[in-house]
């Protein structure tokens, strides 16, 4: 990527992490007595996503490389983008419009642009496809674990009804693409409707090429699919022990299984409110209200809310000061490579 580009991916980093600062809904004497209150324990709860991060990374690492010898993309260079691609998704209203777009064009000049866009777009319904398969298997360990009221029934019915609709919907994008047909769709919608079309006309063999890989991925590649699949759901699991860590600073009667549970329907309720910026207030609402369905108090979720938002704000440092270091010279695609890439997947 040019660094004029990146510069701008920076600055906009820098302005979140600004805005965040200033809109933070807790004074410093607040913040520093949360943060004595958590002790030793919060450095487990920043660590631990080094890890979360590392599992991300090898799901993304395998779509890219699919067990070939020939690797122009190094381990290392995934793991930074993929922190920095997450730091600005979580900064962005609606999410996935900031990092995405910035791992395709720091993968362009090693992968070539139609093989970088389609392994970013793969690895993007990766990781939404294993958090809806998440919500899903939830259910089945909350009707081993807890009576049904009649009311938490319907709830539960609804979120496996949703849930499977989203699956079948992620299965048929497997089998078919979804690049050229997402937007087609937009071609329908006002205010998008001439940009998308005039978009679809002069990209249309592009995205065609790029479907094709992501029909590839899951009809040819199974195993690689279900590496991949593998991965990022564990990433999910290994991701409750934030919760389970907070949640011991306050209590001891809390389970892993009762963190598992507070995190799929926190979450769940969360990305409802996906067009907020770290989905501000609609994670601890979210939070507080799964604990309090787990027989838990509420002000538990309200503190763990604000301690996974100071977690996050440091994490997006981190993401935002990485996309300035180890960035070195890029290897030179050639015309040939990049005619070869078209006319193969991965």
């Amino acid at each position: 990527m040019k660094n004029d580009y990146r510069n701008w991916f920076l600055l906009f980093g820098i302005i979140a992490i600004i805005l965040m600062l200033c809109t933070f809904d807790m004074d410093y004497a607040e913040l520093r007595e949360n943060l004595l209150i958590a002790g030793r324990w919060f450095p487990a709860i920043v660590g631990i996503w080094l890890f979360i991060y590392l599992l991300n990374s090898l799901s993304w690492y395998y779509i890219i490389h699919d067990g070939k010898e020939k690797r122009p993309v190094s381990f290392w260079r995934i793991y930074k983008l993929t922190i920095s691609g997450f730091a600005l998704n979580y900064a962005t209203p609606m999410g996935l419009m900031g990092g995405e777009p910035y791992r395709i064009m720091e993968l362009t000049p090693y992968l070539g642009a139609s093989r970088a866009t389609s392994s970013v777009i793969l690895y993007v319904m990766m990781h939404i496809f294993t958090h809806v398969c998440f919500w899903f298997s939830s259910i089945f360990l909350y009707l081993l674990l807890y009576p049904v009221s009649w009311e938490m029934g319907i709830m539960l019915g609804i979120i496996g009804a949703t849930s499977l609709f989203a699956i079948y919907f992620f299965m048929k994008g497997y089998k078919n693409g979804l690049a050229l047909r997402t937007l087609q769709m937009l071609t329908h919608l006002p205010f998008v409707k001439k940009w998308a079309t005039s978009f679809v006309e002069k990209k249309k063999e592009t995205l065609q090429r790029i479907d094709l890989q992501i029909a590839q991925l899951h009809q040819q590649r199974k195993r690689t699919f279900y590496t991949s699949f593998s991965l990022e759901f564990l990433s999910r699991i290994v991701g409750c022990l934030e919760i389970y860590f907070i949640l011991n600073i306050l209590t001891d009667n809390v389970s892993f299984a009762d963190c598992i549970l507070i995190m799929a329907f926190s979450s769940l309720f969360s990305n409802l409110f996906f067009f907020s910026p770290m989905q501000s207030g609609a994670r601890e609402g979210g939070l507080a209200l799964a604990v309090s369905g787990l027989a838990i108090p509420s002000a538990f979720g309200v503190y763990t809310g604000l301690l996974t938002r100071i977690r996050e704000l440091i994490w997006i440092t981190i993401g935002v000061c990485l996309m300035k270091i180890g960035n070195g010279s890029p290897i030179t695609i050639t015309k040939q490579e990049n005619e070869t890439n078209k006319r193969t997947h991965f």
